[in-house]
């Protein structure tokens, strides 16, 4: 089982060393670390492990909690294989995809971003989601001028991004997990403005969408 967990703990020397070792007492093989922000005597890491199966999410979230000055922020699941440039390989697939472009990055973005779902609207209609996605998917009503994490009334963390020269809205969701930090949403703009600026991107989404 792959759980990607988000804490915060102090930035000082010795912190992680204590996380590592509740982790490796629960049976938990650390395979990739970011650390997210630093500042005011704080870090927020993202730390992928893999752990035996049945490993209860609540067990390490409370062991890992146990540390001083720890807080965990999240423990979710995630299919992002560590060790990869996923970003790099979505792109390449993208730019020989043709009319299949939008899907593609749709579905892919769930796995890059260990979400849940991703999908794009036009004119209030979905136009394409991906597998895990609800039926009925309530866009907000308003399109920022720009990526934008937000969390629902319903509990479900996105991030609302706009996607000008196609005429559509982008929204990513993870309802399992911590709300999307601004590094996620740093990330997710940078895949969108190359994306949007392939050659042939707007042509090939407008071939798709008339059919």
């Amino acid at each position: 089982m792959l759980l990607r967990l988000r804490l915060v703990l102090p930035d000082r020397p010795g912190s992680l060393s204590q996380v590592t070792q509740v982790l490796g007492a629960s049976g938990a093989d650390i395979t990739q670390l970011t650390v997210l922000e630093r500042g005011g005597g704080l870090a927020v890491d993202d730390i992928t492990v893999f752990c035996p199966d049945g490993t209860p999410k609540e067990t390490l979230a409370k062991g890992l909690s146990s540390v001083p000055g720890v807080r965990v922020d999240g423990v979710w699941a995630t299919r992002e294989a560590p060790g990869t440039y996923p970003e790099l390989e979505i792109l390449k697939y993208i730019t020989t995809a043709g009319e299949r472009a939008l899907t593609t990055l749709i579905d892919s973005l769930p796995v890059l971003f260990s979400a849940d779902w991703a999908a794009a609207a036009g004119a209030g209609t979905t136009v394409y989601a991906s597998w895990r996605a609800p039926q009925d998917i309530v866009f907000p009503a308003e399109t920022p001028p720009r990526p934008v994490a937000a969390t629902l009334e319903s509990g479900l963390h996105v991030i609302h991004a706009p996607l000008p020269p196609l005429a559509l809205t982008l929204m990513l969701a993870r309802g399992d997990g911590p709300a999307f930090h601004r590094i996620e949403v740093h990330r997710l703009t940078r895949i969108l403005e190359i994306f949007l600026g392939l050659p042939a991107t707007e042509r090939s989404v407008a071939r798709q969408l008339r059919k």
